[in-house]
C-alpha cells in the first residue's frame, strides 16, 4: 500500500517569498505616499489657477469669496486645501488666492505649506505655523 504524498510550501520557501514581499512594501510604500503627495499638491495648484481665472473673471478683482467647488482642492468630494481670496496689497498687483491644507488632512505636515498666487504671477509657499516664505520649485512642479 502506497501513502499519497501532499505537496506544500517548507518553510524555508516561505521565509524566501515573505523577505521578498517585505522588501517590496519596503520600497512601494513611500513611493506610493510620495506619488499621492504629488497629486495633491498638483490639485492645488491647479485650484489656484481656476480661482485666480474666476476673480479675473469678476468685475472687482477684491471678490471676497470663492463660489462653491472653487473654494476647495479637490473640486469635489472631501478637501484637502481650502481656498480662499485675499485682499489687495502693494505687492501682490490686486489679489492673492492661497490654498491651505485642511487640519485634519493628509497634507496638514507637508513641507510645503500654503500655496499662494497673485495677480503678478507669483508663486509662493509658507509654513503654515511661522509663516516662513519658502522657495520650493518642487512644491509647482507639475511635470
Amino acid at each position: 500500500m502506497t501513502k499519497p504524498y501532499a505537496f506544500a510550501f517548507t518553510l524555508l520557501e516561505l521565509m524566501i517569498a515573505l523577505a521578498i514581499a517585505a522588501t517590496l512594501v519596503a520600497f512601494a510604500v513611500p513611493s506610493y505616499r510620495s506619488h499621492v503627495a504629488r497629486t495633491h499638491r498638483i490639485d492645488a495648484a491647479s485650484a489656484l489657477y481656476q480661482a485666480a481665472q474666476f476673480v479675473e473673471r469678476t468685475v472687482s478683482g477684491s471678490a471676497a469669496t470663492l463660489p462653491p467647488g472653487l473654494d476647495q482642492a479637490p473640486r469635489f468630494g472631501t478637501p484637502i486645501y481650502r481656498l480662499r481670496v485675499l485682499p489687495a496689497d502693494d505687492a501682490n498687483g490686486g489679489y492673492s488666492v492661497e490654498a491651505a491644507p485642511t487640519e485634519a488632512g493628509p497634507m496638514r505636515d507637508d513641507a510645503c505649506g500654503i500655496f499662494t498666487l497673485d495677480a503678478t504671477g507669483l508663486r509662493s509657499n509658507r509654513s503654515g505655523a511661522s509663516g516662513a516664505v519658502m522657495a520650493r520649485a518642487e512644491c509647482w512642479n507639475t511635470s
